[in-house]
């Protein structure tokens, strides 16, 4: 094969690093619009094995797969701006507070309009949910194959792949069929950066929704440059039942979310003499921090 089609599943999360008293909702969902937004750490891992193959292979094509609000189309550019091809957003009220089942589903059901599908990549889990369960969702809803916590793709030749996977107790070497969903992990190389000329071809890349808003004529602009159009699929694209999306096909419930912040405690320094040692041992089993 001289070309493959890939599918780059990311998401646009909120920065769990800046967690404040109004990050959750009455709901149990969580307040996006209160929290900065980035593209998933994982998934920039999993675009950039993506990338790789792209690289030996030049005439494959790379589309981002983002499920979210309007403003998730920021990821798809940043992915245009790194060396993908294009990119569909999946947004519809209907979608809103979907947990991993829901969104997997959701997600299944759009690649499943989106023709012949080689490889689909995603990041291993997702920093605002850390399950790690969507991309071997969606492999279990589209009948895939699937290989998970790979951190380098070492071979790629015909319609067979061999992945490297990091494992808690070592590496596994996996060859592995085609189609197939991979999950990357954070281990994996770091994507590359943004390239300057893709950034100024692509800076005006938009959905359709986002010219309407902007108060931009999309048919002249997509006549003209159809490279830029952002693909927008609702539920009204994608045979779906309605009960297997959003909160109602969600049976995970957050039932509370706190902010945690560890602060520096005092420290004791001892040289290593067998009474301060004595004396910091029986200090511990009289505070029940030991025995």
């Amino acid at each position: 094969m001289k070309a493959y089609n890939i599918i780059v599943l990311a998401k646009q999360v909120p920065d769990t690093r800046n967690v404040g008293k109004d990050a959750m909702k009455a709901d149990g969902t969580v307040n996006r619009a209160v929290l900065p937004a980035i593209f998933n750490p994982e998934d920039l891992n999993a675009l950039e094995q993506a990338l790789r193959i792209k690289d030996q292979y030049p005439e494959s094509t790379i589309k981002i797969l983002t499920m979210g609000p309007g403003r998730a189309a920021d990821i798809i550019r940043e992915g245009l701006y790194r060396g993908a091809d294009g990119g569909v957003l999946l947004t519809d009220r209907a979608f809103a507070g979907s947990d991993t089942l829901a969104t997997s589903y959701a997600i299944g059901q759009a690649l499943k309009t989106m023709g012949k599908i080689d490889i689909i990549v995603a990041g291993r889990q997702a920093i605002d949910g850390d399950t790690a369960q969507v991309g071997p969702q969606v492999a279990e809803k589209l009948g895939l194959l699937q290989v998970t916590y790979v951190e380098e793709i070492v071979d790629l030749k015909g319609k067979n792949i061999t992945v490297k996977r990091r494992l808690e107790n070592g590496v596994e070497t996996v060859k592995a069929p085609l189609p197939l969903v991979i999950t990357v992990n954070g281990s994996a190389p770091d994507c590359r950066s943004r390239n300057a000329k893709r950034l100024m071809k692509y800076k005006r890349a938009r959905t359709v929704t986002e010219l309407q808003k902007e108060n931009e004529d999309y048919t002249v602009l997509y006549n003209e440059r159809p490279d830029l159009m952002i693909q927008e699929m609702t539920v009204n694209d994608i045979e779906s039942d309605a009960s297997q999306l959003g909160l109602t096909g969600s049976p995970t419930k957050v039932k509370s979310i706190e902010n945690v912040v560890l602060q520096a405690k005092d420290s004791k320094v001892i040289s290593g003499e067998d009474a301060e040692i004595e004396e910091m041992m029986l200090e511990l089993i009289k505070s029940h921090t030991i025995g």
